[in-house]
């Protein structure tokens, strides 16, 4: 039970991620607008950039490869979102935007958690070539 719990939290944490990042393959262009929204700076580079960052999200978290420090990376990356997007500054006139703000934190509390307990055991690709090792239990 324990192991199957694990495989689908990190095939959620990887599915997330890969919505996000297809929806900006999908138009790089709208992303960029938005991240110029909240007066970023070089919105369309910072939007490739946030592409490929959860695209390396997902390969951690599917593989189980650097899987700990991923979440750490990924729980950073979900924070700045929070505030940046969703913030007490996004509140004016818009309750909606506390719930997106607040539902960041429930998603960071599972990264969290992630980080500290690890990939498990199954179907997880270790470090030094060693290969996927899986968990028969």
């Amino acid at each position: 039970m324990k192991t199957a719990a694990i495989l689908v939290a990190r095939l959620i944490f990887a599915g997330v991620f890969a919505m996000a990042a297809g929806f900006k393959f999908a138009d790089m262009n709208a992303t960029a607008e938005y991240i110029a929204s909240i007066g970023f700076p070089a919105p369309l580079l910072f939007a490739w950039l946030a592409a490929f960052f959860e695209i390396a999200l997902v390969i951690a978290f599917l593989t189980g490869l650097f899987f700990s420090e991923a979440s750490l990376l990924a729980t950073a990356y979900v924070l700045f979102l929070a505030f940046a997007f969703h913030g007490p500054a996004h509140w004016t006139g818009n309750q909606t935007e506390f719930g997106f703000f607040v539902d960041h934190f429930t998603f960071i509390a599972g990264l969290l958690f992630a980080a500290v307990h690890g990939p498990g055991s199954a179907m997880v690709l270790r470090r030094g070539g060693r290969g996927l090792v899986g968990n028969h239990a």
